[in-house]
């Protein structure tokens, strides 16, 4: 399983999303399950998926799928062709 993978797991899971309704364009406004909590489960399930810990800043700041990406990324996560 590729990290784009294990990212769309751990999404779909929180947000409790179908995997049709899944895209990388997803943003937190589009998902009404996108609130405070899950802005904390999902910071949480990064550390556990990824092994990093974003910081406070950084959690609040992802607003979408892909920076949530941009952000792992930066910390040298790879996920090529996302």
């Amino acid at each position: 399983m590729d990290n784009r993978e294990k990212l769309r797991d751990l999404l779909t899971d929180v947000l409790l999303l179908a995997d049709e309704e899944f895209s990388l364009d997803l943003k937190r406004e589009d998902v009404e399950t996108w609130d405070s909590l899950a802005v904390v489960a999902i910071a949480a399930g990064v550390e556990e998926t990824f092994g990093y810990h974003f910081t406070p800043e950084e959690a609040v700041a992802a607003t979408g799928v892909r920076d949530i990406i941009a952000t792992l990324e930066r910390k040298g996560i790879s996920f090529e062709g996302a």
